[in-house]
């Protein structure tokens, strides 16, 4: 495969790869713009042992110097970590801008996808994809995972899409390029904090190996982009549905009123969220996170497997 000459890929990782070993993506935007440090950092790491504990090898993704990044090391997880929300946060529009300043940049679920696709690693674990925002018919405001899954060939899995979000749109959208939204031993889609939500799953698989199977046969058929593998939050760690709904009400509320929007609205609707719930929902993110990781390397292990 033709190496991207902005790319730099970890040691352990492109051994890894090489020897056809499973590898699992993670993005970085958890790390600068999701939880204060040193918790970012703390739980970045915890994330990376998960991975490693499952049989995979974790590659946590960046732009550092201008410099893409697929896999990280502890001093550049930590630097991450401290510098916060000071960093670039990076979607796909960002990225040239980024490399070209030689800049640093936490990335979002797409440019993770992309730079994960770029160093030829197929699953991803992150907490909850964005989606269509609510309000979306007059806003416009959809997110650029959403793109990134209609075109490029990563296995997203995740805890469904953040709850903020309108999820009846956010399916419909995907559903309209394409993408699969496969329910892990679930037939409802997750809505991040809470199990389920009103909507169903387009398929519910119940083995990580019949996952890799799918992912497999969608490339082999010449098909683009990705797959959403919505992994309920562990029961004990869920939130009462009613409580979250509350707490996203009111922050969708305050939102409007200092008219925050654009990449800005998720990080201040998740940091509201976690104030009005007592840092509950803080609790239940890195867990749902965890949980992610499990499962995402056992896809890239059985994925490897059919290789």
């Amino acid at each position: 495969m033709h190496r991207n000459a902005h790319l730099d890929i970890h040691l352990e990782v492109a051994a890894a790869l090489a020897a056809g070993q499973p590898v699992v993506a993670l993005e970085s935007t958890i790390i600068s713009h999701g939880m204060p440090y040193p918790q970012n950092v703390d739980t970045a790491l915890r994330v990376e042992a998960e991975v490693r504990a499952h049989g995979a090898v974790p590659a946590t993704i960046a732009i550092i110097d201008g410099r893409l990044k697929a896999g990280l090391s502890h001093a550049e997880i930590e630097h991450l970590g401290k510098v916060g929300r000071t960093v670039a946060k990076v979607s796909r529009r960002d990225l040239p801008f980024i490399v070209a300043g030689k800049r640093t940049g936490a990335t979002t679920v797409a440019s993770t996808m992309i730079i994960a696709a770029m160093a030829g690693i197929r699953v991803f674990a992150t907490g909850g994809i964005g989606g269509v925002h609510r309000g979306a018919e007059s806003s416009f405001d959809i997110s650029a995972d959403l793109q990134e899954l209609a075109q490029t060939p990563v296995a997203v899995v995740c805890a469904g899409a953040k709850s903020i979000l309108d999820l009846g749109l956010t399916l419909e959208y995907l559903e309209t390029h394409g993408v699969p939204v496969i329910g892990y031993r679930t037939a409802r889609l997750p809505a991040f904090f809470t199990r389920d939500s009103e909507f169903n799953v387009d398929y519910r698989l119940d083995e990580a190996t019949d996952i890799a199977a799918v992912m497999q046969a969608k490339w082999q058929l010449g098909l683009k982009g990705g797959l959403v593998i919505a992994n309920p939050i562990p029961e004990q760690y869920a939130m009462p549905r009613d409580q979250i709904d509350a707490a996203i009400a009111q922050a969708l509320q305050e939102a409007a009123a200092q008219q925050i929007g654009g990449k800005e609205s998720t990080p201040f609707l998740l940091a509201r969220v976690c104030e009005l719930t007592g840092g509950d929902s803080l609790a239940a993110n890195i867990q749902l996170v965890l949980n992610n990781a499990r499962l995402a390397a056992a896809i890239a292990g059985a994925y490897c497997r059919m290789a």
